[in-house]
């Protein structure tokens, strides 16, 4: 699974929409497809892009095709976020911390 197309798949809002809704639980693709105004084509092909970039799977029983979550494609992307915060907001304590002891330094100064 590259974390790469996972961010791919979560690129559109269209997609996400479904990722959220597919949250929920499973869902047949005309229920998926009800809050878009678009052809269910093109609605499909968002569909296709959650499935090749392992988002979501689908099963197809008789003629109804039902779409999930892959709730561990999210989580890898989840794990690459919260390393990128945690690394932020070290740099910015240390930043913080500079500012602070440059304020002090500024205020010594000036009280002289």
């Amino acid at each position: 699974m590259d974390l790469t197309a996972v961010f791919r798949g979560l690129a559109d809002p269209t997609r996400r929409a479904v990722i959220e809704r597919l949250s929920r639980g499973p869902a047949p693709v005309t229920e998926l497809a009800k809050p878009f105004e678009m052809a269910l084509p093109s609605f499909t092909q968002h569909l296709c892009v959650l499935e090749d970039c392992g988002l979501v799977t689908s099963q197809k029983v008789g003629r109804v095709r039902t779409y999930q979550l892959v709730p561990a494609s999210l989580s890898r992307a989840d794990a690459w976020l919260n390393r990128q915060r945690a690394h932020w907001n070290a740099r910015l304590d240390q930043l913080d911390t500079e500012l602070v002891a440059l304020h002090r330094h500024a205020k010594k100064d000036t009280a002289r």
